[in-house]
């Protein structure tokens, strides 16, 4: 017989919550069905919020299992969320816990499906979090679709839409007129710029999650229409699925009851924004943006090699030009500050020395060369064309400013290219080591 134990609140709940208790699923891990799988896989937990489900709850949640097992790459738990039902719910959600490893049960003694959301979600050690109606209403298909961008990292939340053209939708015209009309209040009056917010298909990383919770304080439907304002409002990012969505005949959602919460719940937020206390800290949507492997090292390499032969091409010209028509003494001194360039970045910059390839490695660079020429020589022919009369300060100036865009895309080709670290080891040893950092 499964084990009952009595589960902490989250923070910030309080006893208006409710006291919670659940099956299997505590701080201490994931259940048991679970350890034959690598820890280093994500975890992902679904709850199925339930309020007098007994007739449905047991075939959805088997065809729920049934399906992730078959078909989801990631481990998972199935958290059935009874918000207070009345009937026999509770004991089918007990029975399904103890019947199925991946299934565990959370019981409060108050309604609210934010409530229950919140309870599982806060107390989950789960790597992303998600719920689903019991109904299924939502095609299966579309959840891997909606965790594979949590699990990667690049989106914060993620929600099914009803609302796309690529969303297939059967359901009556008066919960449809209502929907629509429900999400243009939220675009029109809350700037809102996801497309579908009561679509019971939705999930979140869940580090992000435990940071929106405090700041939510709905406990019933309008719960995830706030978070989701919420988690827009402070930058991140909301990722949508569209979804072949077919309506449950058998609802027992007050939709008149239901639309004059949010309504409320709507105004309540409006004002918290024109207060500005609808900002909270989130931790960041990505990790630190880091230079490539080696370019920490090389740019500094790049840039003194660079300047130096900017000044010694700059010199050149000048005194060429006095010989030289301009774009003459453009060419004579880019081409021979170049081979100077080429050599000091293949020993310096990019650490290769000895004459094997060396050769190669000019012709190459003068590839490069040759983009810069052209850049620069380009530039220089519209100056003198625009303006024939230009001082030679004016020329320098231009000059300077077109190579360094012209030593950026040097800098690019060499790197990808002519010296690139599988091509540079074919026939010199790196006398420098690449540093990741």
């Amino acid at each position: 017989m499964t084990e009952l134990t009595t589960s902490v609140e989250p923070p910030g709940s309080g006893p208006a919550h409710g006291a919670a208790v659940r099956s299997r699923l505590s701080l201490m891990g994931p259940p048991p069905g679970l350890t034959d799988e690598d820890p280093r896989d994500p975890l992902v937990e679904v709850a199925i919020p339930v309020y007098n489900e007994q007739h449905v709850l047991a075939a959805s949640v088997r065809r729920l299992h049934t399906y992730l097992r078959a078909t989801f790459p990631y481990r998972f738990v199935i958290t059935i969320a009874d918000n207070a039902s009345t009937d026999g719910t509770w004991d089918v959600a007990q029975r399904l816990a103890v019947e199925i490893p991946e299934v565990d049960a959370v019981h409060l003694d108050r309604k609210g499906r934010g409530r229950a959301l919140r309870h599982v979600w806060s107390t989950s050690v789960a790597d992303v979090v998600a719920y689903m109606d019991v109904d299924l209403s939502t095609d299966l298909h579309a959840f891997l679709p909606l965790i594979a961008p949590l699990v990667s990292g690049h989106s914060d939340l993620a929600i099914g839409t009803r609302l796309s053209r690529g969303s297939a939708v059967v359901r009556g015209p008066k919960r449809e007129f209502i929907s629509r009309t429900y999400n243009l209040l939220l675009r029109t009056t809350l700037a809102a710029r996801f497309s579908d917010a009561q679509c019971g298909f939705k999930a979140g990383r869940t580090e992000i999650v435990r940071a929106l919770l405090p700041a939510v304080e709905d406990e019933a439907w309008f719960f995830d229409t706030e978070l989701l304002l919420l988690a827009e409002r402070n930058g991140l990012r909301i990722h949508e699925v569209p979804v072949d969505w077919v309506d449950d005949p058998d609802s027992r959602v007050d939709v008149v009851q239901t639309a004059a919460d949010d309504l409320r719940g709507m105004a309540r937020v409006a004002r918290r924004v024109l207060s500005g206390a609808f900002n909270v800290p989130v931790p960041p949507r990505t990790r630190e943006a880091r230079l490539p492997t080696g370019m920490r090292r090389q740019l500094p390499s790049f840039a003194v090699i660079g300047v130096i032969s900017t000044v010694a091409q700059l010199v050149l010209y000048a005194l060429l030009r006095f010989l030289m028509p301009v774009v003459a003494a453009n060419v004579v001194s880019y081409f021979l500050a170049a081979i100077a360039n080429t050599a000091a970045n293949r020993r310096f910059t990019f650490g290769v020395r000895g004459r094997r390839r060396a050769v190669r490695h000019q012709l190459e660079g003068g590839v490069a060369f040759l983009v810069g020429l052209a850049i620069s020589t380009a530039g220089l022919a519209a100056l003198n064309a625009a303006s024939p009369d230009a001082s030679r300060l004016v020329e320098v100036g231009a000059l300077f400013a077109l190579n360094l865009f012209a030593a950026v895309v040097r800098f690019v080709l060499l790197r990808a290219w002519v010296f690139h670290p599988r091509r540079a080891a074919e026939g010199s040893e790196p006398v420098l080591q690449e540093q990741s950092r």
